[in-house]
Order: structure tokens, then sequence, then C-alpha cells
């Protein structure tokens, strides 16, 4: 009996030290092998990988994307303050992973990533005005995008793709942009009727000039000759009608003198 309990511990035992030695590492993770306490420099692949019993053991860490998102609060060039939320998305070097751990640890997010975003997000929102903020979004969003990435390759994290949400003002300011378009938009309404006067304007002059030089070209043509010209046509026309008898008046001189001249 002694002998198959010890059989039966020893085999139990190396089951033990067997099922202790091999190690799985997860799809989308990394395998950081500590032994005796010490971060070692390898890091595991996924998949199955041999490691000293009772001497090593494997922390997995995750390399796939991650998102961070929270919202922020800054302040613009002009002392405007605006909330910002905004997405990060990100991943740990696989390769590296043992050093971030080394570093920092597991709580990577709350120690690195979200100070990061913070201190990137308001230093470039201090660089432009609220309206700039607005108006260059897509400029605003690739410089936090280059800050961020510098401060979080320190690390050995990867940024990938940074997504600015919303910006968000004091009531005050947003009354102010209001303002400020309802003017815009009124002075731009009056630049158009000023345009539309003006054009109406040199619309009426051009007519009055056509009109002015079409009477100046027919005083033109109005020369003596014609003048002569039309008195003839309008003495023959007078002869045409004229019945044969002299008028029953005396003195002054017979009618269409001129005529035989």
């Amino acid at each position: 009996m002694r002998k198959l309990v010890l059989g039966l511990l020893i085999a139990a035992l190396i089951a033990i030290l067997g099922f202790r030695s091999f190690t799985i590492v997860e799809a989308g993770h990394r395998g950081v092998v500590i032994q005796l306490g010490a971060v070692q420099p390898n890091v595991l692949e996924e998949g199955l990988h041999f490691k000293i019993p009772f001497i090593q053991k494997v922390i997995p860490v995750e390399v796939r994307v991650q998102k961070a998102e929270s919202s922020q609060v800054s302040a613009s060039r002009d002392l405007q303050t605006v909330t910002t939320t905004l997405a990060v998305n990100y991943h740990l070097d696989g390769t590296t992973v043992n050093n971030m751990y080394q570093k920092v640890g597991l709580e990577y997010r709350a120690r690195i990533v979200d100070p990061a975003i913070s201190e990137s997000l308001k230093a470039v929102t201090a660089q432009y005005t609220a309206e700039d903020l607005i108006s260059k979004r897509s400029e605003v969003s690739a410089k936090v995008k280059e800050v961020l990435a510098d401060k979080l390759g320190v690390y050995n994290m990867v940024l990938d793709e940074i997504n600015i949400t919303e910006f968000k003002f004091s009531e005050e300011f947003d009354r102010a942009i209001e303002q400020k378009q309802i003017a815009e938009q009124q002075a731009l309404k009056s630049k158009l009727d000023l345009e539309r006067i003006k054009i109406e304007k040199e619309q009426e002059i051009t007519r009055a000039q056509a009109q002015a030089e079409a009477l100046r070209l027919q005083k033109q043509e109005v020369t003596a000759e014609l003048i002569q010209l039309r008195e003839i046509e309008a003495q023959l026309k007078a002869i045409e009608k004229w019945d044969g008898k002299l008028p029953n008046v005396t003195g002054g001189a017979a009618p269409f003198i001129n005529v035989g001249q």
C-alpha cells in the first residue's frame, strides 16, 4: 500500500509539473516572462510555450487596438474655455511589451495614456483661438496626433488614430458666435444689395448713353441737302393734290413759285 500511495503521489506530481510546464498565449496577446521576479528579455508570441515550473510565470499582455475616449477641458489662445471630446485608438508594440510591463505595469492607460491625451490636447488648443479650433479642426487634430504619438512612443505604445468628435464652448461664447454670424450675413446682404443697385444704375447709364448716341447720329444725318430734298418732296405732293385752281387771295407770291426755278 505504501508503494502504491507513493507511486500515485509521484504520478500526480509529475502530472502537475507537466501541466505547469506549458502555457498558452491567446490570440491578440504577447507573453511577458517573469523568472523569480525578474522580467526576461524574451517575449512569447501567440501559441503554446514551455516554461520552468514554479520558477517562471507568463503575464499575458494585450496588443490589439484599444480605444480611449474622454472629454478634456482646456483653454484656447484667447482664453476661452473649451471642452473637447475625442477618441484615441492605440496599441502596444508587441516586441517590447516586456519593457513597458517593467516600467509601467498593466495600468498603463490610467498612468500613461489618459494623462498624455490631456497634456497633448492642452498644449495644442493653447496655440489656437476658439474660432480657429472650429474652422481648423483637421489641422488641430493632426497636431494633437503628432504630439500624442511622441508621448506614447516613449513607453513603446503606437498611436493609430485620433478623432475629435466635439468642441464645446461656454454659452456666452456660443451667443457671441451666433451674433457674429448674423452680422456677417446682414453685411453680405447689404453688399449684394449695393452691387445690385450699382449694376442697375450702370445699366440705366448705358441705356441713356445709347439713346444720346442715337440722337447724335440722327442729327449728323440731317444735312442741308436732306432738308432741301424733303422740301421738294413736300411741294411735289402738294402739286399732285392741286386741282388747277388758283387760290382766291390777293397779294403775296403765287404758290409753288420755287418749283420752276
